[in-house]
């Protein structure tokens, strides 16, 4: 359930992002900008669910993959999709 709340969590991030930057006329740069934020996030639940929930690194990082990996893949297809303008 903590994997769906923060897979959630990425891609409202995303969006405020997006949306932002297209108001700005940078929607594109604004999608590749989620990416290092993203990743600090997704690094700092690596980090909770080792040291804090108990769980070892084998166990969690196939989950910080997943963490990272799908919104990012919406990111750089937004990325790829949007206007420079």
């Amino acid at each position: 359930m903590h994997t769906i709340k923060v897979l959630a969590a990425g891609f409202v991030l995303l969006g405020i992002l997006v949306l932002i930057g297209r108001a700005l006329g940078h929607g594109s740069r604004a999608a590749l900008s989620f990416l290092p934020i993203w990743l600090t996030i997704a690094a700092l639940n690596l980090w909770y669910g080792v040291s804090k929930a108990g769980y070892s690194v084998a166990d969690e990082f196939p989950i910080f993959l997943l963490i990272f990996a799908v919104p990012s893949a919406v990111a750089l297809l937004l990325w790829w999709k949007l206007p420079l303008r």
